[in-house]
């Protein structure tokens, strides 16, 4: 049986694996700096695509911390994104409908028209 003393050269891939690594660590804790400067909230799903990482690697690696920093954050409400709507904001948002709705029937009517017009040409150069 023959045995081969030759070993392989892993170096490269190592050292691609530690810059991979560190690429990652940073942006995680970027993400992570990012959310609490701006006071928003801090979750495995939003720390994930701030980071670009999976909820995986988070779960596996900054699970503490992200448990941590959403206790501390339980008493802190989160900015409202959507405000709600009055009545006049109801009418106004009613009103540029149905004026596009109006809009896009006299274009109908218009199209119509010049399709009419189209098919009875052709009709009569039969």
């Amino acid at each position: 049986m023959l045995t081969s003393s030759h070993k392989r050269n892993t170096e490269g891939i190592t050292l691609y694996r530690e810059k991979k690594k560190k690429a990652c660590i940073e942006r995680v804790e970027n993400a992570i700096t990012e959310l609490i400067r701006n006071h928003q909230a801090i979750n495995f799903n939003i720390v994930s695509e701030s980071a670009n990482v999976s909820k995986k690697y988070l779960y596996d690696y900054y699970y503490e911390r992200i448990n941590e920093l959403r206790a501390k954050q339980e008493g802190i409400k989160p900015k409202q994104v959507k405000q709600q709507m009055t009545n006049n904001s109801k009418d106004i948002l009613l009103a540029a409908k149905n004026k596009r709705i109006k809009e896009l029937e006299e274009e109908i009517v218009r199209l119509k028209a010049i399709t009419q017009r189209k098919y009875s040409e052709e009709y009569n150069k039969i």
